[in-house]
């Protein structure tokens, strides 16, 4: 059995932290360690951290780091050079994951051709569920490589977004630098651009629940329309940073 490390970049999540904490105390099989990486929270998102890892017994090691810069690269940046597991899988404070994400994940990456996957990501709120959002952002995993970078299409690349949980064996990750911690936003896309020299993207054919706050805030036409808008002018090269001013942050 793989040892995974759960990597989750924290910046003022205390309303969502508790519960994605909670639902990891039940995996089967338990994750190796979780770390909790934190970049600078003014709420009790720390507090609440600290409390879940004195109590998650369902795995090695538990705890939560202070990190050295805000940024979500930075961050699980951070997190990977702490960890020891063999495996990483980065998920965000306000994603759920199944209670067999483990499992899944060493059955996928038993797949030695297999550099990295991820997850269908599911938006929901507390009042709806984001059917129309979460259906674009799962074809654009498959259209925007293939638009943009059709020759590594055909190789086996997939774009694999935040909210989508990737995970990647450990040795494989820093082969191809980590994250690319100059970038405030699409990190995870960039990986898998780096990630494909080493194998294969998979998107998983299981759900993972993510927060509908950003969406919820805009608007479902809005948002789709911001995600075309960021995601095109990726693809033609624009940089992230410009990019970064189109995509606020929503707590």
């Amino acid at each position: 059995m793989s040892r995974i490390s759960i990597i989750i970049p924290t910046l003022n999540e205390a309303e969502c932290l508790e519960r994605t904490l909670r639902q990891l105390s039940i995996l089967n099989p338990p994750a190796y360690e979780v770390l909790v990486v934190d970049g600078g929270s003014e709420d009790e998102t720390v507090a609440i951290a600290q409390r879940y890892c004195k109590t998650l017994v369902c795995c090695s090691q538990a705890r939560v780091i202070t990190a050295e810069g805000r940024g979500r690269s930075v961050q699980m940046n951070q997190g990977a050079e702490a960890a020891t597991g063999e495996i990483l899988c980065f998920l965000h404070a306000d994603t759920s994951v199944p209670d067999d994400v483990v499992a899944v994940i060493e059955r996928t990456l038993a797949d030695k051709t297999i550099a990295g996957g991820g997850f269908i990501s599911l938006m929901a709120g507390s009042g709806t569920t984001r059917w129309g959002v979460s259906l674009h952002n799962y074809l654009k995993t498959y259209y925007a490589p293939l638009i943009f970078r059709p020759y590594l299409f055909f190789k086996g690349l997939r774009l694999l977004f935040g909210d989508q949980v990737m995970f990647c064996r450990r040795a494989d990750f820093w082969a191809v630098g980590g994250f690319n911690s100059a970038i405030p936003i699409l990190e995870e896309a960039d990986l898998c651009l780096k990630l494909v020299q080493r194998g294969r993207i998979y998107q998983v054919n299981r759900i993972v629940q993510s927060s509908d706050r950003r969406v919820a805030h805009w608007g479902s036409l809005k948002a789709t329309g911001i995600y075309l808008y960021i995601g095109f002018l990726w693809g033609l090269g624009v940089s992230p940073t410009y990019l970064k001013q189109f995509y606020e942050d929503i707590r």
